[in-house]
């Protein structure tokens, strides 16, 4: 995992170099996550498009958000496409940046895993878009080039789609917990960026910060209850159609 230091944006990383259960690693320039791109400089789009190669935005915020965000830098760049795949349920004004999605979804959450609400609104991701958890992993095993993740924060709607990729194609369960965690190093530049938009500024601070870092224990209670409902992140994409194929193309494009 390598920090990609930008102007506008704070919490971007390169999935390389992470070992996988057979010995292997995964291959640096072909998966990146993020936070918001919305602030991304000339330099930050030179970076991303022509050093690393960056040919698809695999964006994860709900339509509300889109919206109300506005085109970004990496939409006028002809080479990269944008494939949307909100993990929220598509209602109000839905974000992951604390917020009121969270309060609608607690109830849910808490019967979900009340061991760790942030868990059970994991697991909700999944129990509500499950196609396109699906649609993105799809996305990623298909970019040309490389791919970067992205949603508000780039930790949590991130972290989980992150997370399944990364398990998907057999990365260490304690790379994948690490690498989630990693945001956390980052909150308070996050939270600073996000209360500068108007989409996510009332939002930020109706939780309070330490509870909106990312702590290992959760995704590891994530995979963990994959594991124990689902037969595992592979079982749970094969019982919605990511088949054999949809592997490999995954794992091909993943692990060196």
């Amino acid at each position: 995992m390598t920090w990609i230091e930008l102007d506008g944006a704070v919490n971007v990383r390169d999935l390389g170099a992470l070992s996988t259960d057979d010995g292997q690693v995964t291959a640096p320039r072909r998966l990146l996550r993020g936070d918001n791109l919305q602030d991304l400089s000339p330099s930050d789009v030179r970076t991303l498009v022509a050093d690393i190669g960056v040919t698809t935005v695999v964006d994860l915020r709900s339509p509300g958000e889109v919206t109300s965000e506005g085109p970004g830098p990496l939409t006028r760049v002809g080479s990269v496409r944008h494939a949307y795949h909100s993990v929220l349920p598509e209602r109000g004004t839905a974000t992951d940046a604390a917020a009121d999605a969270l309060a609608l979804r607690r109830d849910g959450a808490m019967s979900r895993y009340p061991d760790d609400i942030r868990c059970g609104y994991y697991l909700g991701y999944l129990e509500d878009r499950p196609e396109q958890v699906v649609g993105a992993l799809r996305s990623i095993a298909q970019s040309p080039g490389a791919a970067l993740v992205n949603c508000a924060a780039g930790k949590d709607r991130t972290g989980v789609v992150v997370a399944m990729a990364l398990t998907a194609v057999g990365v260490r369960r304690e790379a994948v917990v690490a690498d989630y965690a990693a945001s956390a190093q980052r909150m308070e530049a996050i939270l600073g960026r996000l209360r500068a938009s108007k989409t996510y500024a009332s939002d930020v601070d109706s939780t309070p910060a330490a509870d909106q870092a990312p702590r290992p224990q959760t995704m590891a209670a994530f995979l963990d209850q994959l594991d124990s409902r689902d037969g595992g992140v592979l079982g749970w994409l094969a019982a919605r159609g990511f088949g054999p194929s949809d592997l490999r193309s995954l794992r091909a494009k993943l692990v060196a």
